[in-house]
């Protein structure tokens, strides 16, 4: 029977059982919860238990509701910084924000909605080709995917490095900031082989991919100079 709410108005107190049907619709299709409140006549908090039921039983609700409640997302200022930071901490170590830092935590979140987005069917089309540079980007990494991503590209980058005629490249002496990132990464693999912690079909990869990483650049300079003690024995 009808109840009074604390503002007088009158509401009609109705068993149902949760989540009401007719509700998650109107909230799937971006009602707002007062809305849907007011045209049941029920306490706005019934409506809201209503949905978190059916939230759980459907982990995309909320973001369906988001997506039908605005039009497709813009791209802003402050929406192109956060897409160039992401961008940029790919490209520079492979992989996506966490929340290492608080410029890291804000960039994870805004990812995450850019996922949303993209779920819901609203991406913007200029954020969604911009993110495109990084495979999968549209389903949350885990952190041993992530790793597993990172560890794949820097050895491509290694490889490649090699291949344009380069030494190996350095982690110290060195004002190439694109070597000392390479170099720092193929050091980081020694220090997991001398201590056992780097696997076999890793090692397997390095081998095959990068000769001499055990060894490093030769002392003295390049490899392609020779060694003062080979240079003897040609002459003799």
């Amino acid at each position: 029977m009808p109840t009074n709410r604390a503002d007088g108005r009158r509401v009609t107190s109705v068993k149902r059982t949760a989540p009401d049907p007719e509700w998650v619709q109107m909230y799937r299709q971006g009602t707002p919860t007062s809305t849907i409140a007011a045209a049941a006549r029920v306490a706005e908090t019934t409506v809201r238990y209503h949905l978190a039921v059916a939230a759980k039983q459907d982990p995309r609700l909320r973001a369906a509701h988001r997506a039908a409640a605005r039009p497709a997302t813009r791209v802003t200022a402050a929406g192109r910084r956060n897409l160039d930071d992401v961008l940029a901490l790919y490209r520079a170590e492979g992989r996506l924000p966490t929340k290492r830092t608080p410029r890291e935590r804000a960039l994870a979140i805004w990812l995450a909605r850019r996922r949303e987005d993209a779920a819901a069917g609203i991406p913007s089309p200029d954020y969604a080709a911009a993110l495109d540079e990084i495979p999968n980007w549209r389903n949350p990494p885990t952190k041993q995917a992530d790793d597993a991503a990172r560890w794949d590209r820097r050895l491509n980058e290694v490889a490649a490095w090699l291949a344009a005629g380069n030494d190996l490249p350095r982690h110290q002496k060195t004002d190439d900031q694109e070597e000392r990132t390479l170099g720092v990464w193929l050091h980081t693999q020694r220090i997991d082989d001398r201590a056992g912690r780097l696997t076999a079909a890793r090692e397997a990869l390095l081998n095959d991919r990068v000769p001499g990483w055990r060894q490093g650049r030769p002392r003295g300079g390049s490899k392609s100079q020779p060694s003062s003690s080979a240079a003897l024995l040609r002459q003799g």
